[in-house]
């Protein structure tokens, strides 16, 4: 079983917080553009109030001039202002028989303003009035006024204060049930994760035969199921080669061991003479230089298998270092009695000694395999970017199915390849390949026309970091 994941990488607390998110700044806009656009009615409100009002007075201020006349709209007023309460009127002028509601300093100050729609505090009240300015021309006996009719706007504000409230409660509520809605529809759509994570954590060694169902997973998940199930194959490659590389350790290892036990406990049975000693640890010595030499070849796969590169680099002629290496296998080619024939030439950057191993392992695979009097051949050529060296020696085809494997750990055709040797631990050819991995190059073989070639590609001078 897993570690419990923590609540704050749950994959559907963190789609519940983006729907949080997303829906908390839909109802932002939503209810800012809402507000706005009421709060612009609001204050259309009072000044139709106010224009209407006016309208109906209109007449009657324009038309009388005379204190008689002027009392009898002094008694309309005050029964329009007990009316309703929110509207009040001013005049202000010259003279004080034809002013009306008693106008204060600040609203005479008010008054001498430009005509038109304006907002007027008094300090007697915590809301401002919304106030129309008129100029009434003087008429007979009345001189020219200002005449102000104010409507109180502390409905209008309490009503935008209640809809902000109602918009911000709304938002908060929306928010709240699209996290929790969000938070549920996660988990339903997670609920195909959630199998697929059951379903996957059956799969353990050493049972990697099985592989996650995909025929009923949303697109999504079957692109992710299916790069696992790939994933999970190549894992299960790998733990077979591992238990088969194990299993070939152990054999490759049993044999010199028990040939040291076996000559050991007979050379012990009895007294033996210094001569026979001799031999004995001769042969024994034989048999642990075997075991040094696989165990080394094993070290040298381990690290290469870490990543390791080849770093005494030089540039070196190709056709040198092959006649060099036959200069070191010049007795194993005598007394197989075979013939090395070499062609063409290159450069490349490479590390002297670890290509040297790669071309002795490539041609004692050449020799153990060829018949005497054979010739090998070993071609250098260019290929574009790559430089390759490739050996080839005659001998019985070898089928299409064991060719991919022929440069991994341990693996041989006998079937297919009569002369394996008796000293051939199987890691000749699986050294060539890592070495051509640690120049960055790789390995090839062929099996055709009765020659089988097995080679090594690198990349050329011009493409290995040297121009």
């Amino acid at each position: 079983m897993g570690l419990p994941m923590k609540p704050g990488n749950s994959i559907a607390l963190r789609l519940s917080l983006l729907f949080t998110l997303v829906a908390l700044a839909v109802f932002v806009l939503i209810g800012s553009a809402l507000y706005r656009q009421v709060d612009r009615s609001l204050d259309l409100l009072p000044q139709a109030e106010l224009d209407a009002r006016f309208s109906v007075l209109e007449s009657a201020l324009n038309r009388y001039g005379t204190a008689e006349h002027w009392a009898k709209i002094h008694n309309k007023l005050n029964l329009l202002a007990e009316e309703d309460r929110r509207i009040r009127f001013w005049a202000v002028g010259s003279d004080p028989a034809f002013e009306y509601g008693h106008p204060s300093e600040r609203v005479r100050a008010f008054a001498e303003g430009p005509p038109g729609m304006r907002d007027l505090r008094l300090p007697e009240h915590p809301y401002p009035y919304k106030v129309l300015v008129s100029e009434l021309p003087a008429l007979g006996e009345r001189p020219a006024l200002r005449f102000l009719i104010g409507i109180d706007t502390e409905t209008f504000w309490q009503a935008q204060h209640s809809l902000l409230v109602a918009i911000v409660g709304l938002a908060a509520l929306g928010v709240l049930l699209a996290s929790l809605l969000g938070y549920w529809v996660a988990r339903v759509g997670l609920k195909p994760l959630q199998a697929l994570s059951d379903e996957a954590q059956q799969l353990a060694p050493p049972r990697l035969d099985g592989r996650l169902q995909t025929q009923h997973l949303p697109p999504e998940l079957a692109q992710f199921a299916g790069a696992f199930n790939a994933a999970l194959e190549r894992v299960s490659q790998a733990y077979s080669q591992l238990e088969a590389f194990n299993a070939d350790v152990a054999h490759e290892l049993r044999s010199p061991l028990t040939n040291l036990i076996g000559q050991t406990q007979v050379a012990l049975t009895r007294g033996r003479s210094a001569e026979h000693y001799f031999e004995v640890l001769q042969s024994n010595l034989e048999e642990l230089e075997r075991l040094r030499s696989i165990i080394n070849d094993m070290l040298f796969l381990a690290s290469a298998d870490q990543g390791s590169k080849a770093t005494a680099l030089s540039v070196a002629s190709l056709a040198g270092e092959v006649a060099t290496t036959l200069d070191y296998l010049d007795y194993i080619l005598e007394d197989a009695q075979v013939q090395v024939q070499v062609s063409g030439d290159a450069e490349a950057l490479i590390e002297k000694a670890q290509l040297r191993r790669a071309l002795i392992n490539l041609l004692n695979n050449a020799v153990q395999h060829s018949a005497p009097q054979a010739l090998i051949q070993v071609r250098i050529e260019t290929h574009g970017r790559q430089v390759s060296i490739a050996v080839t020696n005659p001998g019985p085809g070898i089928a299409e199915e064991h060719l991919a494997l022929l440069f991994e750990r341990f693996y041989r055709v006998d079937a297919a390849r009569a002369n394996s040797g008796g000293n051939n631990h199987g890691l000749g050819l699986a050294i060539v390949k890592a070495i051509a991995l640690m120049h960055g190059g790789s390995v090839f073989v062929r099996s055709e026309g009765g020659a089988n070639t097995f080679g090594i590609s690198l990349p050329s001078v011009n493409y290995a970091g040297l121009r």
